[in-house]
């Protein structure tokens, strides 16, 4: 299916498919992409173990969105000047309380009660929240520039905070307390099948990157219909970027449902709370450096309602993860949020 789905980009990048057969060529391009790159992922974590098998795939798709947003914002000028704030707070809020909701609801439909481990989940929160404060509710408050915008010298503090929360945070993941994010044992036998040989493990690390980079260009390609289709029903602009945001995450979605469905939610929230720090965390350092040779502002700051959202998200999230237990009363809470994010995104 990988090199499909890349025949399929090849064939239509540059080119925008209306509502026909070329865009249910896109859509069906995407779908494959998506379920093989949850496939293959899913090898590569097999072989190398958790929490690396979630960071692998939660920092791929994060850098190629990355490089499509600066991609974005160079080619665009001053029209793009929200896209790295809008993008990011959409990823924020969509694995935060869709993803997450979205777990602990299917983990709890099958399994009653949901276990994950609180120092872990917690130590994630903590620096998300940190990020996400520096990053997109602080500009609204600084007086050295005009508007939500950082200075060049506040906006290269912010970005070199971002990079060292993130380093820090995945060196204890990976390294000083590893054990903080492995999936709490359940008793399944899957945990004991044979890992894939390094072989097979290389090559479905190549193939998880053409599937990525597929769904990216594939939503980037699919993007002029979408935007046609929002502005045929009257909606914000801003509802572009959740739209192209919700397919660019399809695959870490994908791969934390089927986690939980597994009784394995704690490898679902390293995937959901690693992909929405990952994202921030990157995102702003990159763009801080990006700013010397972008067009125009760069704003930052979220406006007072998304700011709502945000603390709400936080706040909640807390909530759900303070007793390490989580049943589908928290699961529906934060699909409710996830509900009114894309009500208000449509009906500000």
């Amino acid at each position: 299916m990988p090199p499909v789905a890349a025949v399929v980009l090849a064939a239509t990048w540059g080119r925008a498919p209306g509502v026909g057969p070329l865009l249910t060529l896109v859509a069906v391009g995407l779908v494959a992409a998506v379920i093989a790159a949850v496939h293959h992922a899913e090898v590569v974590a097999h072989r190398v173990g958790e929490p690396f098998g979630t960071l692998i795939l939660a920092v791929a798709v994060t850098v190629i969105e990355v490089w499509l947003i600066v991609t974005l914002m160079l080619s665009g000028g001053e029209q793009t000047s929200t896209l790295a704030r809008d993008t990011v707070f959409a990823a924020f809020m969509i694995v935060c309380n869709g993803v997450v909701g979205l777990c602990i609801l299917v983990g709890a439909l099958r399994h009653r009660v949901v276990d994950f481990r609180v120092e872990g989940v917690t130590g994630a929160l903590a620096t998300l929240t940190a990020v996400a404060t520096l990053g997109l509710v602080l500009p609204t408050f600084t007086t050295s520039t005009s508007g939500p915008t950082f200075s060049p010298a506040q906006l290269a503090f912010s970005g070199a905070a971002a990079l060292i929360l993130y380093g820090v945070f995945v060196f204890v993941q990976t390294v000083r307390h590893r054990d903080y994010f492995l999936p709490v044992e359940t008793g399944s036998d899957e945990e004991h099948a044979p890992p894939p040989t390094g072989q097979t493990a290389l090559v479905s690390l190549g193939l998880l990157g053409v599937c990525l980079v597929t769904v990216v260009g594939l939503a980037k390609t699919a993007s002029p219909a979408i935007e046609s289709a929002v502005a045929a029903i009257g909606a914000p602009a801003a509802v572009v970027g959740v739209a192209i945001a919700l397919l660019v995450l399809m695959p870490e979605t994908a791969a934390a449902v089927r986690a939980a469905a597994r009784n394995r939610v704690q490898t679902s929230l390293n995937l959901a709370l690693g992909s929405a720090l990952a994202s921030i965390g990157l995102t702003i350092p990159t763009i801080a450096l990006a700013s010397i040779w972008l067009p125009g502002p760069l704003l930052l700051g979220l406006g007072p309602k998304e700011m709502v959202l945000l603390a709400l998200t936080v706040v909640v999230s807390v909530l759900t993860v303070a007793t390490g237990r989580a049943t589908l009363l928290q699961g529906t809470v934060h699909l409710v949020i996830f509900g009114a994010f894309l009500f208000l995104a449509v009906m500000p």
